[in-house]
């Protein structure tokens, strides 16, 4: 076997590989042999088996279509060997947008940062299996789960990929620092999600709580006695007990607390608002206090926003959609598309026995045989001679 325009020697798997398959797709074909160094000897790899399952899986994910790979020995040195055929027509475009959507964001993620459209036409990117690739982008902003999962750990993996602060167009961290009370309204994750979200969602909450569980649970006088607090010009003050009774005092009468000191829906309205009113004795500390307010625990501040509340219901005007234009758009746009599946039965057979040499287990069956002799018998009067004392 010799190394040409055809056929590939790699002493290891990479991901960049995934080019060369799909050069091999676009061009007559062509093998790729995992294991073998640059002089044609096979130097064998360690995880043969995984790679037997990796690679098309990988191929099929990020290509979009199916080669054969096979897990060969020489000298009792595992080695892959990948089968890739010309693919011709759609699978073949296919595999031109699918490596150039691989390298762009696999490899030149900053583009995607760009907002020069000469530089970067893309404005969204719509992912499948991301999640679980490894693919690190700090800009998630929505997340449609379309399979139906119970793993607790697989929702843990998801969701962790969008609750990461987003960067701007430089790369640099949109958090509190740059954007201020901004902060919150910039990173928000929108999780499209099934049922079993629900439970997930309930449970992490509760685990949040666990965590924060030393934070005060009401607002009470002592919260705000003995606290620093500053003014607009710098000057500092420590909250007495009078002012911290007038201050508790006042939150009740407005309504932002009831008897408990729990905070109430009014409060969390008047502060979106940016309307709090605080005792007279601590308005020029305004700020400050809501602060200190905020630092007690409530369970209402961790729940996720409903987005199916605000739910807006679509109405169609009949009369748009006798316009020409619209009728010009819509001859464009309404034809169905078919869905072809087409099954190379070589290929289909080849990676069964594949799958077979490599997953099928058959214990071996053991047969244990024994035997004896029997010298003589004896009857039953008779006496057995003891092996022990030699007595009779």
């Amino acid at each position: 076997m010799v190394e040409s325009q055809n056929i590939e020697w790699k002493e290891a798997w990479r991901d960049e590989y995934l080019k060369w398959i799909c050069g091999f797709a676009n061009a007559q074909g062509g093998k790729i042999y995992i294991g073998i160094n640059d002089s044609g000897k096979v130097i064998g790899i360690k995880n043969g088996k995984k790679l037997l399952e990796e690679i098309p899986n990988k191929i099929q994910t990020n290509l979009g279509f199916l080669a054969n790979v096979n897990l060969l020995s020489e000298n009792d040195l595992e080695y892959i060997e990948i089968v890739v055929r010309f693919r011709f027509g759609l699978k073949r475009m296919l595999c031109i947008l699918a490596m150039n959507a691989y390298d762009l964001i696999m490899k030149n993620k900053e583009l995607l940062l760009d907002r020069n459209p000469d530089k970067s036409p893309v404005r969204f990117i719509f992912s499948h299996s991301a999640l679980r690739e490894g693919w690190d982008n700090p800009n998630v902003f929505q997340i449609c789960t379309l399979k139906q999962s119970s793993s607790e750990v697989r929702k843990r993996q998801e969701v962790g990929r969008g609750l990461r602060l987003c960067v701007n167009q430089d790369g640099e961290r949109m958090d509190a620092n740059v954007l201020g009370k901004d902060v919150h309204n910039v990173n928000v994750l929108t999780v499209i999600a099934s049922e079993s979200y629900d439970s997930f969602a309930k449970g992490l909450q509760s685990e949040i709580a666990e965590s924060i569980t030393d934070r005060p649970r009401a607002v009470t006088a002592e919260l705000f006695m003995d606290k620093v607090v500053t003014d607009s010009d710098g000057g500092e003050l420590i909250i007495d007990r009078d002012m911290a009774y007038a201050i508790q005092y006042d939150l009740i009468v407005n309504q932002y607390i009831d008897k408990k000191g729990n905070l109430t829906d009014k409060y969390y309205e008047d502060k979106k608002n940016g309307s709090i009113r605080v005792a007279e004795e601590a308005a020029d500390f305004t700020a400050d206090v809501i602060k200190i307010i905020d630092s007690v625990y409530d369970s209402r501040v961790i729940l996720p926003e409903n987005a199916r509340s605000s739910n807006v219901e679509l109405t169609v005007e009949e009369e748009k959609l006798a316009k020409p234009e619209f009728q010009a758009l819509w001859a464009k746009i309404n034809a169905k598309s078919v869905y072809v599946v087409d099954f190379d039965t070589e290929e289909l057979v080849q990676k069964a026995i594949a799958a077979l040499d490599s997953k099928l287990r058959v214990s071996k069956i053991y047969f244990k045989v024994e035997t004896g002799v029997m010298e003589r018998i004896l009857l039953r009067k008779q006496k057995v001679p003891c092996h022990l004392c030699r007595c009779v």
